[in-house]
């Protein structure tokens, strides 16, 4: 599947926006403003924004995977991963409010992306479902 064909795909461009506001409330709640070098901080907050970029990075990727590659044990493995991911994802906003952050509406529209992506998710997972 091309990357046009790719971003027709409602799951991949909910991931995309996941990723984008990912990045800007890692930016916004991190000490170190360096977001390449997040993981090199030994602050519980850095350390946390930088496995929610990680991982929100890592979705898109899986989904091209699972789509590039078609079969269905592929798709499975990446729904598997990207359901793991997005568990981790909602566990990562509350350690960054545990951690002190004040600005929780903030991670409140990130827990509401993170809702809406989970829906469409679910839907394209559906989709594959009863396999080839």
């Amino acid at each position: 599947m091309s990357y046009k064909d790719l971003s027709a795909l409602p799951v991949y461009r909910k991931a995309l926006e996941l990723c984008k506001i990912s990045r800007e409330i890692a930016s916004y709640v991190t000490f170190n403003k360096d977001l390449l070098k997040l993981y090199q901080s030994n602050s519980l907050r850095d350390i946390i924004a930088d496995s929610l970029l990680t991982d929100t990075i890592l979705i898109p990727k899986k989904i091209a995977l699972a789509e590039s590659k078609g079969t269905h044990s592929e798709r499975q493995k990446s729904a598997v991963y990207i359901s793991i991911m997005i568990r981790n994802l909602m566990s990562y906003c509350n350690g960054l409010e545990k951690d002190g952050v004040k600005e929780k509406e903030y991670l409140n529209l990130l827990r509401q992306e993170i809702r809406s992506f989970r829906k469409t998710f679910k839907s394209w997972r559906t989709s594959f479902r009863d396999g080839e």
